[in-house]
């Protein structure tokens, strides 16, 4: 069977209806995590369901109309890629993700996307690929980004949430000709004998992963538990978090930062709480690398809503399992609404 390698450690390969149990014991490490994101069709609770998700796959490959590769890392897997629907007829295809906690910030799905999009556009003559995302998604929507999707628009309430509102569902499109144009800019750096700035492009694919995944750890929009879990994922273990916001900074280790944030989030102090950058500049110098972003954020904060916006500045070292942050440090300008709240 194929693997098409990720990087040193991960590799990309199809999902098959035989890795039923391999795929249920990877769903119940990542279901509450990708739960509010996902089709709930797809997140099996036991071993007869996953099969039938892989099966339904399966059978999409088989008619040509779709299919499914999965991530492994260190040899489990840990997430993968799809395309929902493949149609050569109108040259479109719907492609999807998803992933579990313990593996983001190394810029998997980014790279796995690529492979089945090069697939879908060189070999099979898609013209159009899309992402259809709910519109609070910031990690899947820095994804789109990363592979140079346009935001088409915003279907509103588009589906129910299963609790009695209605979703937004942003639409994001690369076409044939634009994807050509940004793989083949990557290839001509690279025979141009710039490879260390294709290497950085890299590099910064991964850093928009780790910051996209500390900005997400917090939002519990719809009732989700919020995955607070993944800070300590992507900082190394002495990293630093420092509020500006007053007029004496306050300097938190991990935990202390991590742990009232929790609380807020979910004992219904602080619902329906999202942050997202806005801008971004970012420099890397070797195994160091410096952001200064914009942010916005929106929420109930006991009940009342608020919105917010400020200025992050964000460290990151490179380790031996990958880039980390190292320090980040914010200001708020005040909230729209409401007093200054958390970050």
């Amino acid at each position: 069977m194929f693997a098409l390698p990720l990087t040193d450690s991960a590799v990309l390969r199809p999902l098959e209806p035989w890795h039923a149990e391999e795929f249920l014991d990877h769903l119940d490490r990542a279901r509450e995590h990708i739960l509010p994101w996902v089709s709930p069709a797809f997140v099996a609770r036991d071993l007869d369901g996953a099969r039938a998700v892989l099966r339904r796959y399966a059978d999409k490959r088989t008619q040509d109309s779709g299919g499914i590769w999965g991530i492994w890392r260190d040899g489990r897997l840990v997430g993968g890629v799809m395309f929902v629907s493949f149609d050569t007829a109108s040259g479109v295809a719907e492609a999807g993700c998803w992933l579990e906690p313990g593996a983001q910030g190394h810029g998997l799905i980014t790279r796995a996307a690529e492979r089945i999009i090069d697939w879908a556009v060189e070999e099979r003559g898609i013209a159009r690929v899309e992402w259809r995302t709910n519109s609070r998604n910031a990690r899947s929507i820095a994804v789109a980004r990363r592979l140079g999707m346009s935001r088409d628009g915003t279907l509103r309430q588009n589906y129910p949430d299963g609790e009695g509102g209605r979703i937004d569902l942003d639409i994001w499109s690369v076409l044939a000709d634009e994807w050509r144009a940004r793989r083949a800019g990557q290839s001509g750096l690279a025979a141009r004998g710039m490879s260390a700035k294709v290497k950085a492009s890299e590099v910064k694919a991964e850093l928009d992963g780790l910051m996209a995944t500390f900005l997400g750890a917090f939002a519990n929009p719809g009732g989700a538990k919020p995955n607070i879990g993944a800070i300590e994922e992507v900082f190394i273990s002495e990293g630093m978090i420092i509020s500006t916001v007053g007029e004496t900074p306050v300097v938190y280790d991990l935990r202390q930062f991590v742990e009232p944030r929790e609380k807020i989030l979910t004992d219904g102090t602080l619902t329906e709480f999202r942050e997202w950058e806005t801008s971004e500049t970012t420099e890397i110098y070797g195994s160091i690398a410096h952001r200064f972003s914009e942010y916005r954020k929106s929420g109930y904060l006991n009940g009342e809503w608020f919105e917010g916006r400020g200025v992050k500045t964000t460290q990151f070292v490179r380790t031996p399992s990958g880039w980390k942050l190292s320090s980040l440090a914010w200001d708020d300008e005040p909230t729209l609404g409401h007093t200054r709240a958390v970050a």
